[in-house]
C-alpha cells in the first residue's frame, strides 16, 4: 500500500524553508515514487530561478573541498545554497556510497543550506539518473544557487553540461592534468578552468598546458566566443573562491547577453523529457499485451526468422494497436 500525503502541503512546506519537506520530495524523486509526475507537477510552477552550477573533474582533485569553499563563500553573499553531491553507489544498498553527513560538516546547521547525496546507481556520464528532478526540487524550495558536484568518473562525467548553466572543471598538477582534460572532453564542456592546489609545483605547467589547448580548440571552434577563464585555487585554505565566483559572474552574464542561457535550458528540457518519454515506452514494452512481445520477437530474430529492423517495426505496431 502506498503511504497516502497531500503533495501540495508538502511543496508549501518546502518552500517555506522547511529541511524535512525538502528531504522527504528528494526521497520521492530518488525512489521514483507513483506520485512523481503529480509532485513534479506542484513543483514546475516555482521553478526557473536557481542558478546551476556544475563541477567535475578527474578522481583527487579536490572536488569536495572546492565545493565546500564555494558554499562557503556564497553564504557570505548571502545566497541559499543547495548542493547535491553524486556518489557512487553502494553494491548492495544501491544508495550512496559516501553521505552527505561525511561532505562539508562546517555548513551542516546552516539553516541556509541544504546537502544531499545522490547515488549513481550504476548510471553512467556522472550523474544518478534522478538528477535533474532534484535541481527541480531545490529550485522550486527557493535555493538561490544549486551545486551539482559530480562523482569523480574521469572521462565518462560529460552529463553535467546539460543541466548546469555554468560547468566548472577542476583540474590539479601533476598526474598528466593536462593530457587527461583532452582524453575526458572536459575541455569541449568546461566553462571555467579551475587549477586547485596551485600551491604545489608543476601548476604553472599544467596552467600554460590548459592555455595552449584552449587556444588550439578556439581554432577549431572559432563560433564560440567564450573565452574559458583558468583560475588558481587552494581550496583546503579557502583561497581563490571569489576568482571563482567572479569568473562563474562573467559566464552568466555572457550566457543571459547572448541568449545562450535560454538555449541551453530549452536543450535541458528537451532532454529532460526524451528521457522520461523514453522510460514509459520502456514500461509499456515490458507491460505489452496482445500481439507479439519483444521476448517473442527477440527469440525469432535469434531464429532468424526476422531481422531486427523488422521486428522494430512490429514492436511499434503493437504498440500503436
Amino acid at each position: 500500500m502506498i503511504p497516502q500525503f497531500d503533495v501540495g502541503e508538502l511543496v508549501d512546506r518546502a518552500r517555506a524553508g522547511q529541511p524535512r519537506a525538502v528531504s522527504r520530495l528528494l526521497s520521492l524523486v530518488e525512489d521514483d515514487h507513483p506520485r512523481l509526475s503529480e509532485v513534479v507537477r506542484a513543483l514546475t510552477p516555482y521553478t526557473g530561478n536557481a542558478q546551476v552550477i556544475g563541477l567535475t573533474g578527474p578522481p583527487g582533485v579536490g572536488k569536495s573541498t572546492s565545493t565546500s569553499m564555494l558554499l562557503g563563500a556564497l553564504r557570505e553573499q548571502g545566497k541559499r545554497v543547495g548542493v547535491l553531491a553524486i556518489d557512487p553507489s553502494s553494491p548492495f544498498s544501491g544508495g550512496a556510497l559516501l553521505g552527505d553527513r561525511i561532505r562539508m560538516t562546517e555548513h551542516a546547521t546552516d539553516p541556509g543550506v541544504f546537502i544531499r547525496s545522490l547515488a549513481t546507481r550504476g548510471q553512467l556520464g556522472g550523474l544518478s539518473w534522478s538528477t535533474p528532478q532534484a535541481v527541480r526540487v531545490l529550485d522550486a524550495a527557493g535555493f538561490d544557487v544549486v551545486l551539482i558536484e559530480t562523482v569523480g568518473v574521469g572521462q565518462s562525467e560529460v552529463d553535467i553540461v546539460r543541466l548546469a548553466d555554468t560547468v566548472v572543471v577542476l583540474l590539479a598538477p601533476g598526474a598528466g592534468d593536462g593530457i587527461q582534460a583532452v582524453k575526458a572532453g572536459v575541455l569541449e564542456i568546461a566553462d571555467v578552468f579551475v587549477v586547485n592546489k596551485a600551491d604545489r609545483d608543476g601548476a604553472e605547467t599544467t596552467v600554460r598546458e590548459l592555455k595552449t589547448m584552449i587556444a588550439l580548440s578556439r581554432r577549431e571552434l572559432r563560433g564560440k566566443r567564450w573565452r574559458q577563464p583558468i583560475v588558481r585555487t587552494v581550496a583546503a585554505r579557502k583561497q581563490g573562491a571569489e576568482d571563482v565566483l567572479q569568473a562563474i559572474g562573467q559566464h552568466r552574464a555572457w550566457l543571459e547577453s547572448e541568449g545562450e542561457l535560454a538555449r541551453r535550458r530549452l536543450t535541458r528540457a528537451r532532454t529532460e523529457v526524451e528521457t522520461i518519454a523514453l522510460s514509459r515506452l520502456r514500461t509499456e514494452l515490458a507491460d505489452l499485451r496482445g500481439g507479439e512481445t519483444l521476448e517473442v520477437l527477440t527469440k525469432r530474430v535469434v531464429d532468424r526468422e526476422l531481422d531486427p529492423f523488422a521486428a522494430a517495426d512490429e514492436l511499434i505496431r503493437t504498440l500503436r494497436r
